[in-house]
């Protein structure tokens, strides 16, 4: 029986990427679950955006640094929604310090953010999943920075290179059960975590991407919904890149280059 996704809970949907997703996720026919951990006005704001397309919301707090604890808002919004059957694993954050000078708790906040809390919540959503035996969508977002380090983000780099290698296990383990699980690797993309809310990335040069800007949130929102489709059957363990051709570039690569100097070779 081909799959057909019915509920989807996205973390982290208040605003950004998560928002863009809960929205394209609404439109192709899923009921939402919308989380949030500072910005619940935001959150409303996505579910109302969500109901506009004739779906239902449902919204929770979730902090993923509560651990284990953060698996319970998993199972309580599968709950009110009926099933998860797309789980988008969105929540991150990401404490900037040279190796050197990163303290402890630094370190454990964005681990504990990005890796330890996205662990728990998926492996609750991906139980839903088995449970229910009409298969599943499993996606994380992870960067660029889960495929190449970044000077400064030791803690990031860690979280987000482990995450993307969880998905792939998960990939191997869960296939029998008709559950893909798949990653979106984001480069730079214009949203409140990266200080550019409500700017039009078309309008940004950036010369160190290729395609010479910023991305756009719809622009990782249409791929997500895609994976989280029907159409995605036989796409599993896989990273996507969606980075405007930045990790094409290799070390030289990023968002610090001022010039299309390199463009020259």
């Amino acid at each position: 029986m081909e799959f057909q996704p019915r509920t989807a809970i996205v973390t982290g949907s208040d605003s950004g990427i998560g928002r863009a997703t809960a929205v394209a996720l609404a439109i192709a026919g899923m009921d939402l679950g919308i989380t949030w951990h500072a910005d619940e006005a935001g959150a409303r704001d996505t579910a109302d955006e969500v109901r506009t397309h004739g779906r239902r919301a449902v919204v929770a707090h979730l902090d993923t640094t509560d651990l284990p604890g953060c698996g319970t808002v998993i199972d309580a919004m599968a709950d009110e929604l009926g099933g998860v059957d797309v789980f988008v694993s969105n929540s991150g954050t990401g404490d900037n310090a040279p190796f050197l000078e990163m303290t402890w708790d630094q370190w454990r906040h964005t681990v504990a953010t990005d890796l330890d809390g996205a662990f728990v919540c998926i492996q609750h959503a991906a139980r839903r999943m088995v449970d229910a035996d009409r298969g599943g969508r499993i996606i994380a977002v992870t960067s660029v920075h889960e495929h190449q380090p970044r000077v400064g983000s030791s803690a990031y780099d860690a979280a987000k290179h482990g995450l993307g290698g969880l998905v792939k296990t998960i990939a191997l383990e869960l296939g029998e059960y008709g559950i893909t699980a798949n990653s979106i690797a984001p480069g730079e993309i214009a949203t409140p975590m990266t200080g550019q809310t409500d700017e039009d990335p078309r309008s940004t040069k950036r010369p160190g991407v290729p395609l010479g800007r910023p991305g756009d949130a719809w622009e990782i929102a249409s791929v997500i919904a895609f994976l989280a489709s029907p159409q995605s059957s036989y796409v599993t363990g896989a990273s996507w890149a969606v980075d405007g051709g930045m990790l094409q570039m290799g070390p030289q690569a990023g968002s610090h280059l001022t010039s299309d100097d390199w463009r020259k070779g």
